[in-house]
């Protein structure tokens, strides 16, 4: 799992955000994505009765039927259930290779059958880690991860349930850091040895899109790509990683070129499409220029120069944003509110936007907790069911964990 599962698993976060806004909530979510493994928090603001509420109508140990709405590949799927409930079911108990079985697709009527956990953390336990670990790992070290793997959990958890200052959770990230960096350490050999790299045409069409109908790479380049991927595919297989990147970067300089060519960065002119509010002529002379030079510093690699200088971009860009209407805010959400709240979520809302035109933000922030007070209901009563599959059926076919 990696950051395709995310799209609606970050909407659900974002609004358990909305409600509860903590800088600590999103700490665990992004480190873990950069290692394909979705932390996630219950909706906390008023959950503990919604709870109770789940548990009694919804059995630990049940079979649901219904149909498929949004997949994350390799991570769930949302399902309505034919009891009108709105479920989340996690796959982590199936292999990758079970799931691409599954074939799965919107829309498709499933059965499934499984236990209901409290939060999306519960679904990473340490055996749905270890099923896509290759089956030489001695025992000593499955041991080894298991004890690590625990360590990280317990600095999730302490995260999300405490209250730290950002120093404090920046502390907290670098230790679960190294943790998942001893982790991969051990892992490391026996990814390698089962690796079977692909061969360079496989991987050039595969990994970048390109094919002989649509970008022809010249011949001098392609050879001279071939003869370095087949030495950083050494270099991996040897486990000099250092050496490994620095080839990867040759074949990516190389490369470039025809990756412009075949998916053309943005121009200036579309980076501003379906910009509404009109920028003097003053402004976006500046902006162009410091587009430009950002993109310059792309090109050289200038990391640093190339960071500042589209963070300037975002900020004056940012001054001329306007911001979505009531209603365009409130069409992401997966409800209805009724006419009186929604009177009283509008005025709020416009009176918020305003004071944050004003730069008084404090108060902003007041009007924000009164808008999500009057939510917070709706998003009790419409949060999700987790359950974590022990076995799917689609047209007769039964999958079970292995």
């Amino acid at each position: 799992m990696g950051l395709i599962i995310v799209i609606q698993i970050l909407f659900d976060r974002r609004i358990e955000l909305t409600m509860k806004k903590t800088i600590k909530k999103t700490w665990m979510i992004a480190s873990a994505l950069t290692i394909g493994m979705a932390v996630l928090t219950p909706l906390q603001a008023g959950a503990a009765s919604a709870e109770k509420t789940i548990e009694a109508s919804v059995q630990k140990e049940q079979q649901i039927k219904g149909t498929i709405k949004d997949i994350f590949p390799y991570y769930g799927m949302n399902l309505k259930g034919q009891d009108g409930k709105n479920y989340f079911i996690s796959f982590s108990n199936f292999s990758t290779e079970q799931l691409e079985k599954m074939s799965l697709v919107e829309g498709q009527e499933i059965s499934v059958e499984g236990n209901v956990v409290e939060n999306h953390n519960d679904f990473n336990t340490f055996e749905a880690y270890k099923k896509d670990l290759p089956k030489e790992v001695t025992k000593e070290d499955l041991t080894t991860l298991e004890k690590l793997f625990n360590e990280m959990k317990k600095i999730e958890k302490e995260t999300n349930e405490g209250d730290y200052s950002v120093e404090e959770i920046e502390k907290k990230l670098e230790k679960w850091d190294k943790i998942y960096d001893e982790m991969y350490k051990i892992k490391k050999p026996y990814i390698l040895a089962n690796w079977q790299p692909q061969s360079f045409d496989e991987f050039i069409e595969e990994e970048y899109g390109f094919n002989e109908s649509n970008i022809v790479i010249k011949e001098n380049d392609k050879k001279q790509l071939k003869a370095i991927y087949d030495e950083w595919v050494k270099l991996e297989k040897s486990g000099d990683e250092e050496k490994a990147n620095e080839k990867y970067e040759e074949f990516d300089k190389i490369l470039k070129p025809y990756l412009d060519e075949l998916y053309p960065p943005q121009t200036f002119e579309e980076t501003l499409d379906g910009l509404e509010s009109e920028i003097p002529a003053e402004t976006l002379a500046k902006l162009k220029t410091i587009f430009e030079n950002a993109r310059e510093a792309d090109k050289d690699g200038n990391k640093e120069l190339s960071d500042k200088l589209w963070n300037e971009f975002d900020e004056i860009l940012g001054q001329f944003y306007n911001p979505p209407t009531f209603e365009e805010y409130m069409a992401d959400f997966n409800f209805e509110v009724s006419e009186t709240d929604s009177k009283q979520l509008k005025q709020l809302y416009e009176e918020a936007r305003a004071l944050n035109k004003k730069e008084e933000l404090d108060k902003e922030e007041g009007k924000w907790e009164e808008f999500h007070k009057i939510l917070e209901p709706y998003f009790t009563a419409n949060k999700k069911i987790l359950i974590s599959a022990s076995k799917v059926t689609i047209n007769g076919q039964e999958y079970l964990p292995q």
